[in-house]
């Protein structure tokens, strides 16, 4: 897939574009959809398959006040589209300035002018421009113009609820993975580098744990988790913790996993962590053997879930 960075990095027109925009956060069902029609209909023209998304993401700039924390980072919002399979994806930075462009400005000087769109495929309730002035609707009427053709997406629904990045994010912070799961498609996961950590698993548990640090801004809940770990090609089953470790009195959030059946130095290593199910929360123990035998339980329940 052909990344672009700012539209003055286009110095051409592809042909037969089609298009669809967005910002995409967390790429779930609903966008899988529309990418999936995207990229069939580009095939059907002998075109280019191409997403339009912003950065930053305009709610970081509008209402910074409400602090949304993003699912996916730019890069592993990138690897999901391309997956999917899209020929190119256009960053527009998104700024001040730019939401203040007027909607029949972004159609001709952006859509038409740049891009020279044949086809744009958005959500049916997408709004664009100034104040949200820009309508589907408005899309439809300009593309008669122009020469474009525009279809409007219904939202993806699943046991009639409708997958939203918001419900998503909601089912993370009460650390419902394994529903989350079913609105994205796929397993939440995360990536990380193995970093040093306090030493306590191996020297103190018997139960060594790879700490690591994440880029991400949203995590599930804080407790224990059944997991699946990638490194270098392969998976492997695990127990995840995220939390504070309050039998230890830590401060701050850690990430750590234990790997099953798993032995080796992977200091430094980058790892993805598939999020199964929830085990429980965060607890504090009187003393280090209590703290142990929870650990032991947690790692039989995880076997358990894995297996199935």
């Amino acid at each position: 897939m052909l990344r672009i960075r700012g539209l003055d990095a286009l110095q051409k027109p592809f042909p037969n574009t089609v298009l669809t925009i967005g910002n995409f956060d967390s790429v779930h069902l609903g966008h899988q959809k529309i990418f999936q029609k995207v990229v069939s209909r580009a095939k059907e023209l002998r075109g280019t398959s191409m997403v339009m998304t912003f950065d930053p993401h305009p709610a970081k700039i509008l209402t910074p006040e409400k602090n949304v924390k993003l699912l996916t980072t730019t890069v592993e919002k990138e690897r999901l589209i391309r997956d999917i399979g899209l020929d190119v994806i256009l960053y527009v930075r998104f700024s001040r300035k730019f939401s203040h462009i007027l909607p029949d400005e972004f159609i001709r000087d952006i859509l038409v002018d740049r891009i020279n769109v044949k086809e744009i495929f958005v959500g049916s309730q997408y709004v664009f421009g100034r104040n949200k002035r820009g309508t589907v609707e408005l899309l439809r009427k300009r593309g008669k113009k122009y020469g474009f053709t525009v279809s409007a997406v219904r939202k993806a629904t699943v046991h009639g609820q409708v997958v939203s990045s918001s419900l998503i994010r909601a089912l993370l912070i009460k650390g419902a993975v394994d529903e989350a799961a079913v609105y994205l498609g796929r397993e939440y996961s995360i990536e990380g580098k193995v970093i040093r950590g306090k030493g306590r698993g191996k020297s103190l548990l018997d139960i060594p744990t790879a700490n690591i640090t994440t880029p991400v801004e949203i995590t599930p809940k804080e407790g224990v988790y059944a997991v699946r770990v990638g490194i270098k090609g392969k998976t492997y089953k695990a127990v995840a913790n995220i939390g504070r470790n309050p039998t230890f009195g830590n401060a701050d959030v850690s990430y750590e996993v234990h790997l099953l059946n798993f032995s080796g130095n992977i200091m430094g290593e980058l790892l993805r962590v598939y999020f199964i199910k929830r085990i429980r929360g965060e607890k504090t123990f009187r003393d280090i053997t209590g703290l142990q035998k929870q650990i032991w339980k947690d790692i039989q329940e995880a076997k358990e879930i894995l297996k199935r």
